[in-house]
């Protein structure tokens, strides 16, 4: 019998245990240490000065200065880096120590070979941040010695700059699944970063759930995360409607630039977050993410454990 490309792998294990199927709860967030939630605007996006919701949408050295996309580490130089479409309406997030800012992570990731790279991550529960498959494991580069898990990532939770807020922690504990490190699957390119520490009862987290293709396509997606087109290390967010939704993934002309693999895509209801993909791909047009549907809700379940 085929393996189910959920099934989950650690990078300190050969393989997990694929959690129970069942219907999902909706996991809640968490605001963490010192702040009153946030409430959402009216359009369903952060109310971040400056930012307005278009009414449609619009056609160094290693860690001290600016590092490749780690989705390049796997796919090689984008052909068409740019997934800006239309006017580049991203606002730069500064106040990056506050809840919902400190969720998102900036990450400086060190691969087998001890090559650098930077992506993104998010809180999901007090030591686990989700983000792609791609930042933990590199998959088909073609360089000696490159593929597999990761050495090792350094996550500095809403980090500004030169600012930083929290850490930064080192890990050494991934998870993903056998889609993406068997396969290569963009539809199955989602994982986790365990953390040694419960910093993520400072940070705050969000929650995550699954929802119907005709639930999503009535939702904005917000973004926020670290672009490698933008001062090093810097915060920056965009928000859009929901433009498509497929079995496994979600599109989106959400703005986006490479370092932001990993990257939550979210919903807002009332003053709560929830996590409706994980963002890891551009495009001409639109860009995408993994949709959290019920195997990988379960996983994040797991992992977040």
């Amino acid at each position: 019998m085929p393996q189910d490309p959920h099934t989950p792998v650690s990078s300190e294990s050969p393989a997990g245990l694929l959690p129970a199927d069942g219907q999902p709860v909706f996991q809640q967030p968490g605001t963490g240490e010192g702040d009153a939630p946030a409430t959402g605007s009216s359009t369903g996006t952060e109310p971040v000065e400056g930012y307005r919701l278009p009414e449609a949408p619009e056609g160094g050295d290693a860690f001290g200065g600016p590092l490749p996309d780690i989705g390049e580490a796997s796919f090689g130089p984008p052909a068409d880096p740019e997934t800006v479409h239309g006017p580049d309406d991203r606002v730069q997030i500064t106040n990056t120590c506050v809840y919902p800012w400190r969720v998102h992570c900036f990450l400086e990731i060190t691969a087998a070979d001890g090559s650098a790279w930077l992506g993104t991550g998010w809180f999901i529960g007090p030591h686990t941040i989700a983000t792609a498959g791609h930042v933990v494991f590199i998959k088909n580069s073609g360089v000696p010695g490159r593929d597999g898990w990761v050495r090792s990532i350094k996550v500095w939770p809403g980090r500004n700059g030169n600012t930083v807020c929290y850490g930064p922690v080192v890990s050494t504990n991934f998870r993903s699944v056998t889609g993406w490190t068997g396969s290569g699957d963009e539809n199955y390119d989602y994982g986790a970063i365990i953390l040694p520490t419960d910093l993520g009862l400072q940070t705050g987290w969000f929650g995550f759930g699954v929802w119907s293709d005709a639930d999503l396509l009535q939702v904005t997606g917000n973004i926020a995360g670290y672009p490698g087109d933008k001062p090093y290390a810097t915060q920056w967010y965009d928000a859009r409607r929901i433009d498509s939704v497929g079995p496994r993934k979600v599109y989106y002309d959400i703005d986006t630039f490479g370092g932001q693999s990993g990257s939550s895509v979210y919903r807002i209801t009332g003053n709560d977050r929830f996590g409706v993909a994980v963002h890891a791909y551009g495009g001409a047009r639109v860009n995408s993410g993994t949709r959290i549907t019920t195997p990988v809700y379960n996983n994040f379940v797991a992992w977040k454990a």
